[in-house]
């Protein structure tokens, strides 16, 4: 049995980036780019109007005011999308539109609001500085410029850019193929009411789940039963994906099969047992080079799992640098305790009351128990020489969401 920190640190050595693929940019969200993305053009490509109003010589609005407005006479209409025809002349302006080109001639625009119109004519009510509400050709970028550092994760107003910058196409780490297979005679679909002593297959659906929160395509393999013959055809068809996952059948039961039928099928084991509560029963390895995380069957303890070495190896190998949930100190609202020499992940919520972080556990910490891991919005993590803690005590808490964040987000109160 290994430390989690140890564990970690195997998988993560095995995390290899995936290849690159070209991605239209409508698709492009929380991708991670490949490449330094460079301006090819100046953005705005010529100085344009920021507002509805006139372009003008700023040079002629000396001395305006609303009693004694300075008169000038309107030489063209110039809406966003179409180029300028004439040249602005001493007290002249052009009625223009916000984004429209500034015609020669012009160094100003004034606002409608400080404007009358009258025919071809416009007073002019205040005087504007000069370059006033112009937006000048490249201010927001410039070209050559550097716009997406490589390995940036995608955003909206990222693929804004990347968009008025023409590149409909970009190349991005793929998504990596995830399979998912869950074993056991005990198991059940969906959509079947299960019977006594037969529960229904939610690990299939939580762990697709997990693997699209983190960028992954799940490839969802359905149930194997625990016998060695279905669990080799469910192994063999799991072979083309990036990486496979299996819930079940790595502990130490007589129809726990798992580990016999990678050591079958090629299988490099790395390690098996973790000292960790929950997920202790857990497998990593590969077979025939496609890595393979063999997480133990109770729907806790497959979520936990996950969370610690699966969601950062899918996140790295798809060139990801922040790869580890946020954590940090917080108060306990309860006396805890455990044993020494395992990691401990407690189901919590954790919420900031009076300036301070509180977290207390969500109830029941049976691995079974999914109703307090559906309530919880962190996990309480108590390292290995961590026996006791008293009430008030700091601990270490592994946040899950964002809703910390979030205002009147949380599930009861403390």
């Amino acid at each position: 049995m290994i430390s989690v920190e140890k564990a970690l640190k195997t998988i993560l050595t095995d995390a290899k980036l995936l290849g690159v693929e070209k991605i239209n940019i409508i698709n492009a969200q929380r991708r991670v780019i490949a490449d330094n993305i460079y301006a090819n053009r100046n953005i705005p490509s010529a100085d344009n109007s920021a507002m509805d109003g006139y372009a003008l010589r700023w040079a002629d609005t000396k001395g305006a005011t609303k009693k004694n407005p300075v008169w000038l006479e309107i030489i063209e209409e110039i809406p966003a999308g179409k180029i300028p025809q004439k040249k602005i002349l001493t007290e002249e302006a052009s009625r223009i539109m916000t984004g429209a080109i500034i015609p020669k001639g012009a160094d100003a625009v004034i606002r409608q609001e400080d404007t009358i119109r009258n025919g071809k004519k416009v007073a002019v009510l205040k005087p504007v500085d000069k370059k006033k509400d112009i937006r000048l050709a490249g201010e927001d970028v410039r070209k050559g410029e550097l716009v997406i550092p490589k390995s940036s994760i995608l955003s909206p107003a990222q693929i804004g850019m990347l968009a008025s910058l023409g590149r409909e196409y970009i190349s991005a780490y793929k998504k990596p193929r995830v399979a998912i297979m869950t074993t056991g005679n005990e198991l059940v679909d969906i959509s079947i009411n299960p019977p006594p002593g037969k529960v229904v297959n939610s690990n299939v659906y939580s762990l697709a789940s997990l693997v699209i929160d983190c960028g992954g395509v799940p490839l969802v393999l359905g149930i194997s039963k625990d016998n060695k013959s279905a669990l080799r055809k469910k192994f063999a068809a799991a072979l083309k994906a990036d990486v496979i996952i299996s819930s079940g059948g790595v502990s130490v039961g007589d129809y726990d099969f798992v580990k016999d039928i990678m050591a079958e099928m090629g299988n490099s084991m790395s390690f098996w047992q973790v000292a960790m509560r929950p997920g202790k029963p857990l497998a990593f390895g590969d077979i025939k080079g496609v890595p393979l995380f063999g997480l133990p069957g109770n729907p806790v303890s497959t979520m936990v799992s996950f969370e610690q070495f699966v969601r950062p190896y899918l996140l790295k190998i798809q060139g990801h640098k922040n790869i580890f949930r946020p954590s940090l100190k917080a108060a306990s609202a309860q006396a805890l305790k455990k044993d020494a020499g395992i990691k401990q992940f407690l189901r919590a919520i954790i919420k900031k009351e009076n300036g301070k972080y509180i977290v207390k556990t969500t109830g029941d910490q049976g691995s079974g128990i999914l109703k307090s891991m559906v309530a919880a919005n962190a996990l309480i993590v108590l390292h290995e020489k961590e026996t006791r803690i008293s009430k008030g005590g700091i601990v270490t808490v592994q946040l899950l969401d964002d809703s910390l964040f979030t205002a009147n987000s949380f599930l009861g109160g403390i």
